[in-house]
């Protein structure tokens, strides 16, 4: 490695954030010579929030944390946190979760009661089927859905509720993707009716994460190339080796890679092509031509087959999309109900889902403040569906013909709370803004082993895939973790370090975990 060395990352997600900060940490690449490379102007990639009181706070989705993710809490044990440069935010991330821990006491309602979790509702025969999910070889998992594997009274079940509406799976999601969920996550099976174990950041995950991370890497010297998206990258493809030479920008702009140069690549995007509606407007949903990670990843894809394969994975946005909302209240009546109702104090009760919601519907009402800029007297919530496509309950729409007010309509009907509601909207204190994510669960989907392009392909020179579309043996999508994984394993494997990727955690083979989840299953 030369002293000149440059290296390109092409997307703004956590990944390229985390690859940034181990190339200058543990590689000791100049932050000078580390350039962000980002189609869209805000950073972050899925770690998204904003807003404001005026005009309505905004989160498309949540990520997932457990104590468990060792390279994400590496990664940003050296990050000072957003308020308070003396702590990491790992360690005000323990602390609040420590703080506001875990125990939701109304996880599935039906009818606007309660639902018994005292048992998974799980037959013998599907117990049976998902102990031998952890067991069977990935490899013969390929392409095939998780209806495949269950009879459909599994669909049923309150373990299936639980576990698809926390982890968004659907029936036609892929089974091996569920199976490796299973064995990274077994840990967590005995309390997962109760979201026992789930930890969470202080604010939305852009102002705890990804706000911290910039300024760090900004602090170094990083630079962020906003609004600049690449729609093409030469290679020199030979027998036994690959080298990237060029990248070429959508303003006709060229990056010529010298011979000491590296290129990480982010390929494929969760939300991607996101259209957001308002209080009186449905978002539209978007297709591929509007996505530029996508295209990317096609046009690579034709070049050779260690670039991977990206049409299972965006392909058929009908079975791939969900929609999320996001309301703002400058009113504490809903909040005041719902923790009256459940039993959680604000940030301490997680998922809510509505079993009898022809969307699939739940919501999450986080810690207040969710946003350092909400005002005290000012709630928010977030939500989401798995089935936007079916007319509703209370509104003869489907979710994606919904504005923001109707699908508050439709959960208050489903809570019972209209008649309670109705003054707070009449004097308008709501807003709600909903959100069309065509490739949000594209990671989900059926694949083989191969579609997934490997972190460092075989006989890359200076190059490397970084994010959920990137293949990591043992460790699932659609987690912080597996990003900052990525990343640990571009860097680390590319460059002279001195440096081990952190092992994923291995519960599947701890007894005490594996006894505590065959009981559980069994209740």
């Amino acid at each position: 490695m030369q002293d000149n060395t440059k290296v390109y990352l092409i997307g703004s997600g956590i990944a390229a954030l985390a690859s940034a900060v181990y190339l200058n940490k543990d590689a000791g690449i100049a932050g000078e010579n580390i350039y962000i490379l980002e189609k869209d102007s805000v950073a972050g990639g899925a770690c998204d929030g904003s807003g404001d009181v005026n005009e309505g706070f905004l989160v498309r989705g949540g990520r997932m944390h457990e104590a468990h993710y060792a390279c994400y809490w590496d990664l940003l044990s050296n990050i000072p946190s957003l308020e308070d440069e003396n702590i990491s935010v790992t360690e005000e991330s323990f602390a609040f979760s420590k703080k506001y821990v875990s125990n939701a006491k109304a996880r599935l309602l039906k009818d606007a009661k309660k639902v018994d979790l005292s048992s998974y509702g799980l037959s013998l025969k599907q117990q049976a089927k998902l102990v031998e999910l952890t067991f069977v070889p990935e490899i013969i998992l390929n392409n095939k859905r998780i209806e495949d594997w269950f009879d459909q009274e599994f669909f049923d079940t309150n373990y299936w509720y639980i576990w698809s509406t926390m982890f968004a799976f659907q029936k036609w999601s892929s089974v091996a993707e569920m199976r490796r969920y299973m064995k990274r996550f077994i840990h967590l099976v005995d309390g997962l009716y109760k979201l026992g174990g789930i930890m969470r950041t202080k604010y939305n995950q852009y102002d705890s994460v990804i706000r911290p991370l910039r300024r760090y890497l900004e602090d170094k010297g990083v630079h962020f190339q906003m609004n600049t998206e690449v729609v093409d990258i030469d290679f020199n493809l030979s027998a036994d080796k690959h080298t990237a030479t060029v990248i070429h920008l959508k303003n006709k702009d060229e990056i010529v890679l010298a011979k000491d140069d590296y290129l990480f690549i982010t390929n494929g995007s969760i939300t991607e092509s996101t259209d957001v509606g308002s209080w009186s407007s449905a978002p539209k949903l978007k297709g591929i031509d509007s996505s530029a990670s996508w295209l990317l990843w096609k046009k690579l894809a034709k070049k050779h087959e260690i670039f991977g394969n990206p049409d299972p994975f965006c392909d058929n946005v009908d079975l791939q999309k969900w929609y999320s909302f996001t309301a703002t209240l400058k009113d504490s009546t809903f909040h005041d109900y719902m923790q009256e109702f459940t039993g959680n104090v604000d940030g301490t009760g997680g998922l809510v889902t509505m079993t009898d919601s022809n969307w699939l519907m739940s919501i999450v009402i986080a810690r207040q403040p969710h946003f350092p800029n909400q005002p005290q007297d000012v709630k928010i919530f977030w939500g989401y569906a798995l089935y936007p496509d079916r007319k509703g309950n209370f509104v003869d729409k489907t979710m994606a013909e919904c504005n923001g007010e109707e699908i508050l309509e439709e959960l208050y009907g489903h809570l019972k709370i209209q008649d309670l509601m109705k003054p707070i909207t009449k004097a308008g204190k709501i807003n709600c803004l909903p959100v069309a994510m065509p490739f949000i669960d594209s990671l989900f989907m059926p694949r083989k082993l191969g579609d997934r392009p490997d972190v460092i392909p075989k006989g890359a020179t200076n190059f490397a895939f970084l994010g959920q579309f990137a293949e990591v043996e043992k460790d699932c999508v659609f987690t912080v973790e597996y990003s900052v994984r990525t990343a640990q394993m571009a860097v680390y494997g590319l460059f002279d370090t001195n440096k081990e990727v952190i092992e994923v955690y291995d519960s599947i083979h701890n007894p005490k975990y594996l006894v505590a989840a065959m009981k559980a299953l069994s209740r």
